[in-house]
């Protein structure tokens, strides 16, 4: 009796340990996928789902302002577009879906380093927010909004505790406006771009070789020659300035002295070094003009205009750019080298630091924090100094090291082309910055990414922005073992849809574009270009003045392919993804050999119908050899599938025939690279090997 007693418990017990695996395995299966970006400092999960209906309300709770409430406004159009539902207004009546409870005010000026913390709960019950400020209030809003989804049930958001809080305080994106001038508009809706990544800074740069952007009253020459009459207003100013508060955003402006200052001399010749005359440039690059250092009238110059610009832009920091002068027109100028030698200024990196050591008491004695980038670093100048790093960690580390403030940005210049992944594994505490000690990190405010408007317009440069610049604002928010690129792309795609809700054009602009290049084209070729503007990316880096046929300038219309096709291509990333796949499997799995196989036959025939639309457009023209390279791989891919199926060793010197096609085809042509050649070289690869495939081929 006893043992059939003890077997009976063994038996249970084993019941029970089934039960309870089959129980985690269904809830795992069950529990909801967050694509949430940034991923908050901590998430728990629940099974459960708070529905999301026509009865969803709002209520505020504690302390209440205008801005708060036009953000939960914002927050109620915004989930009413997301999911087709009208939505309750702002309700105080006890039992609203979502409450929101604040503490206390922000700052009347953001600051950086304001508490920008939430705690958010979800239930099937209800949702609770609770920030000390509107400003974590404000996050968390957009992180409810990233939760929400449609499901079997309807539209819900998942059961979660969120307790959250930026990696950094300065968080920022960087538009040029100089080099093509941007409309109001798209300084708008990248600002709200910038909400639903979380990000809190618009770096706003104003002057540049090719324009003066602000309307200055005391200097009304700047902008009426220095503009071509594309310029903001000071009402205009100050709107997108109350339209980025609105959204928990600062504003820094940036005008770049003393070199990268042309559009200033058309109208203020005085200022220069050189001896004029000066005109707008429209070519790209690095110029010679540059501000006179030596001359009293330079700084009382920028004295009142320093004075009149801060009475516009209320953030601490005053950018002042200081990057790239040349000294060419330094060098040329005898009064400039006599007041060198007479001050015993070595050379222009000396001249350089008078200018700033000038520059910084006029910044601060109007309330203001100089901020430049790396070449206005000098131990000789006062702390209150912020760097801003485009040239790499080594100058971000020596301003940390000499007490100096700085911010992160190369790795993160948008307008390169890098893939989101290489940006995403860029780290203001990567390389040297990483063995800094505990106070000198917390020099290290954060980072911006750069938006330089050489090869934008209005039209195209959401595209250029987003979504990559997501990834950089993760970086930048979340916790810095967040490292998982495969998931970064899962959730990058699915933000950058939520993103098209807001208004931005990233994905919307390529049709247009496409329809322009091909014209009057039937669908079928509109769809063989379609094809071809998939898989190919411009080139990268600066290497696109190098690939020009005539020297590029601000007059050269943006309407080719290189122009419309995104920096990153995801078809073809997937492309090179699924052959990794089909190669790490021993080419055994036929599912990906299958979907590779379609890939390869529509590249391989595109061509014949691409070509009689280059016969009545000489944009597509201009892309032929692109379009003849992409059959060709396709081609070659095919080819290796086959030897790969059939599982027979090839011929002697197929595998270099093959490489040669490949070879040909990775070679930039019309400023376009050809994505998959990577994915079709690995193919032939494994076709070649001695083992036939293995997953080290």
């Amino acid at each position: 009796m006893a043992m059939v007693r003890c077997r009976m418990a063994i038996a249970l017990c084993l019941l029970f340990i089934v039960v309870a695996l089959f129980t985690n395995y269904a809830g795992a299966a069950q529990m909801p996928i967050l694509n949430l970006i940034p991923v908050p400092a901590s998430v728990q999960q629940g099974l459960e789902r708070l529905r999301i209906d026509a009865g969803f309300s709002v209520a505020l709770k504690g302390y209440a302002e205008p801005r708060l409430e036009r953000a939960v406004e914002r927050f109620r159009e915004q989930l009413s577009r997301q999911t087709g539902i009208p939505m309750a207004a702002v309700s105080s009546a006890p039992g609203a879906t979502l409450v929101i409870e604040t503490d206390h005010a922000s700052k009347p000026v953001q600051e950086v380093g304001e508490d920008e913390s939430y705690v958010l709960e979800v239930t099937p019950a209800g949702a609770k927010l609770t920030a000390p400020t509107p400003l974590g209030a404000m996050h968390g809003l957009q992180t409810v909004l990233q939760l929400v989804s449609v499901s079997p049930e309807g539209f819900a958001a998942p059961a979660v505790t969120i307790h959250d809080s930026p990696r950094f305080p300065w968080r920022g994106l960087m538009i040029d406006s100089g080099r093509h001038f941007m409309p109001i508009a798209v300084i708008k809706r990248n600002m709200d771009g910038l909400e639903a990544v979380k990000m809190n800074v618009f770096h706003w740069h104003l002057s540049e070789n090719q324009g003066f952007r602000v309307e200055s009253e005391k200097f009304p020459k700047l902008h009426e020659m220095g503009s071509d009459g594309l310029f903001y207003t000071q009402q205009e100013v100050r709107d997108v300035i109350a339209y980025a508060r609105d959204r928990g955003i600062r504003v820094v402006p940036e005008f770049d002295i003393p070199g990268h200052s042309t559009a200033w001399f058309v109208g203020y010749p005085e200022l220069a070094s050189g001896v004029g005359p000066y005109q707008i440039e429209r070519r790209w690059g690095v110029f010679d003009p540059a501000m006179d250092p030596t001359r009293e009238s330079t700084y009382k110059f920028l004295d009142e205009f320093i004075g009149e610009m801060v009475q516009l832009f209320p953030d601490q920091f005053f950018h002042v750019g200081g990057d790239e002068v040349n000294g060419k027109e330094w060098n040329a100028n005898p009064k400039i080298q006599d007041f060198m030698r007479s001050h015993g200024l070595k050379d222009n990196q000396a001249l350089q630091a008078y200018f700033n050591k000038r520059l910084q008491p006029i910044v601060s004695k109007h309330g203001k924090s100089m901020i430049g980038w790396d070449e206005v670093l000098d131990p000789t100048l006062p702390k209150d100094i912020t760097i801003q790093s485009w040239r790499g960690a080594d100058s971000l580390a020596d301003a940390a090291k000499l007490g100096y403030r700085g911010i992160l940005s190369n790795g993160w210049y948008l307008d390169l082309g890098w893939s989101a992944a290489r940006h995403y594994a860029i780290d203001p505490f990567g390389e040297n910055t990483a063995a800094l000690s505990a106070e000198e990190k917390a020099r290290v405010l954060g980072g911006e990414s750069c938006m330089w408007a050489e090869y934008v317009d209005e039209e195209n440069v959401d595209s250029r922005i987003w979504p990559r610049n997501a990834a950089i604002a993760e970086r930048l928010w979340s916790p810095a073992e967040t490292r998982d690129t495969s998931e970064m792309y899962r959730r990058l795609d699915v933000i950058s849809n939520r993103l098209g809700w807001l208004g931005l054009t990233h994905k919307t602009y390529f049709g247009p574009m496409l329809q322009r290049i091909a014209g009057p084209a039937t669908p079928e070729q509109i769809t063989a270009l379609r094809t071809l503007a998939d898989v190919v990316e411009p080139v990268k880096n600066y290497t696109r003045e190098e690939t020009a046929d005539a020297e590029p300038t601000s007059a050269a219309p943006l309407n080719r392919l290189v122009d419309a096709v995104p920096l990153e291509s995801d078809e073809g990333r997937r492309f090179n993804e699924l052959v990794d796949r089909y190669v790490k499997s021993s080419c055994r799995d036929s599912g990906s050999a299958t979907k590779l196989r379609s890939h390869l036959a529509l590249w391989q025939s595109n061509d014949a119908l691409f070509q009689t639309l280059t016969q009545t457009s000489f944009l597509a023209k201009q892309v032929a050899t692109r379009s003849q390279d992409l059959s060709a791989v396709g081609s070659v891919g095919l080819a290796a599938l086959d030897s790969l199926a059939k599982g027979q060793r090839v011929a002697d010197g197929w595998k270099a025939q093959q490489l040669a096609v490949v070879a040909e085809a990775e070679k930039p042509k019309t400023q376009l690279l050809l994505i998959p050649v990577s994915g079709i070289r690995r193919l032939v690869e494994a076709a070649a090997s001695e083992n036939g495939c293995s997953p080290g081929s």
